[in-house]
């Protein structure tokens, strides 16, 4: 009798269920690593503005919650603010990747972030099978902030620099199960809000919490150097030269200098192209990894 052989069909679903299989094999040295750890995860970019790359990031968040992780997501909107206020007819002024903020762009601000990304974000979490909650730096208050200047003493209006971070509304977010989801909003010793910038929040976030690790979600693969080649790992003198030296550019300065700040406190950070699938899980649960690491280590030089 001939010989039955098997549906080709079928021996491609079972090798595709064996990969499966192998990454999760992979990955479980990881999660056992970093179980019931703090992970500060700030979106911005093309990741955020595009809703299947957004929503792949927050599956990558329920699931590590689920594997008992515990995930902070830090958010700005700086597109949709830029959009909103356009539409308002204020005009946009940058000064070292920060926003110049006056009395009405401040406005538009906080309606961008609190009143529809904050909620947008939360509900999506939902409908992945995750539980959040939304608050912004003013709730508690979490974040302190004091109005910052340019670094040449240009006034950018209601810009906040942190300050001091009260941790203990997020923490009590995280110790209930759910995903805190936190706006870039700070409230000043004056009583006024201040747009922040979302990167300095998540790694003042970051180090207050003595986060496991810190994630820098971009729509870039990662930090490149002087001659425009990628770098996978950088010590924090090198990523404060890029700075220095002026290689780093607009959105890129204060992404790097708030890494620097969260690697000297001890915080592993790692600069990742939101845009790419599961960039997250990719990163923290695999060997090669997919971004850029800023790692303590690097403090020493």
């Amino acid at each position: 009798m001939p010989t039955t052989q098997p549906d080709a069909t079928t021996a491609a679903e079972q090798a595709s269920a064996l990969k499966r299989a192998e990454v999760l094999v992979e990955a479980l040295p990881y999660i056992r690593r970093f179980q019931d750890q703090l992970l500060v995860v700030k979106l911005g970019g093309a990741a955020m503005d595009e809703g299947t790359a957004r929503d792949t990031v927050l599956q990558d968040l329920v699931l590590l919650r689920f594997v008992g992780l515990r995930p902070v997501l830090v958010h700005g909107g700086g597109k949709e603010i830029t959009a909103l206020a356009g539409a308002l007819g204020l005009e946009t002024q940058f000064v070292d990747g920060l926003r110049v903020t006056d009395d009405k762009t401040m406005e538009v601000a906080k309606m961008v972030l609190t009143g529809k990304i904050n909620p947008d974000l939360v509900g999506a979490i939902h409908r992945l099978g995750g539980n959040a909650m939304g608050l912004s730096g003013e709730d508690g208050p979490s974040i302190l902030v004091r109005r910052q200047r340019g670094p040449n003493g240009e006034d950018l209006g209601r810009v906040g620099e942190v300050q001091e971070v009260n941790a203990e509304p997020v923490l009590a977010i995280t110790e209930r199960g759910m995903i805190p989801v936190v706006a870039s909003v700070g409230l000043g010793y004056d009583g006024l809000s201040y747009n922040v910038n979302a990167d300095t929040v998540a790694a003042a976030l970051a180090k207050e919490l003595h986060a496991g690790k810190l994630l820098l979600l971009t729509d870039v693969p990662g930090v490149r150097d002087g001659q425009g080649q990628f770098q996978s790992r950088l010590t924090v003198d090198q990523a404060e030269a890029l700075c220095r030296e002026g290689v780093a550019s607009d959105g890129m300065i204060p992404k790097l200098k708030a890494a620097c700040v969260a690697a000297r406190a001890g915080v592993t950070v790692h600069i990742v192209d939101g845009r790419q699938p599961h960039s997250i899980l990719l990163e923290l649960l695999t060997e090669a990894g997919v971004g850029t690491m800023i790692d303590a280590w690097a403090a020493d030089g």
